[in-house]
């Protein structure tokens, strides 16, 4: 979306990490215990090579690879999808111009709904959220996460 609404490189990278931080802070919140970003654990000084890498490490998790694919790849249907909205399409027309479907959309409330268990502060998920299934105004939403971020 920050893409659709021609946002640069530099606040593209403070979005990325603040939304890196706001998983790690929710999967913290959830009970995963020991969370470290950027460390990779080792065994008796060599890498780990099993394809099962501890549950602590967040670093190496699907989350954060996916927050990096999403947010880089132009092949990405979630970034295809998130920079429609950001162009102004709505929700159901960026649907209908997609030949797949763009998961982050469903995976936007499922992750409101989880939280309202959890309760964990995820401010960019719930904006994300309130643009994709309340209408928020796309510009008007980003200006809130600019708030927010570090």
């Amino acid at each position: 979306m920050a893409h659709g609404l021609d946002y640069g490189d530099n606040f593209l990278s403070v979005l990325i990490a603040n939304s890196a931080d706001e998983m790690a802070g929710f999967l913290r919140k959830a009970g995963i215990q020991n969370i470290q970003v950027g460390s990779i654990e080792h065994d008796h000084g060599r890498p780990i090579t099993n394809i099962q890498l501890p549950t602590t490490n967040y670093a190496a998790s699907v989350y954060l690879g996916d927050l990096l694919v999403t947010c880089y790849s132009l092949h990405s249907r979630n970034r295809s999808f998130g920079n429609m909205i950001g162009k102004g399409y709505s929700v159901k027309n960026a649907q209908m111009e997609m030949t797949m479907v763009a998961e982050g959309y469903n995976a936007s409330k499922c992750m409101h709904v989880i939280n309202q268990t959890v309760k964990a502060e995820m401010p960019i998920a719930e904006t994300i959220y309130r643009i994709l299934w309340e209408q928020l105004p796309v510009a008007e939403a980003f200006n809130e996460i600019e708030r927010t971020l570090v």
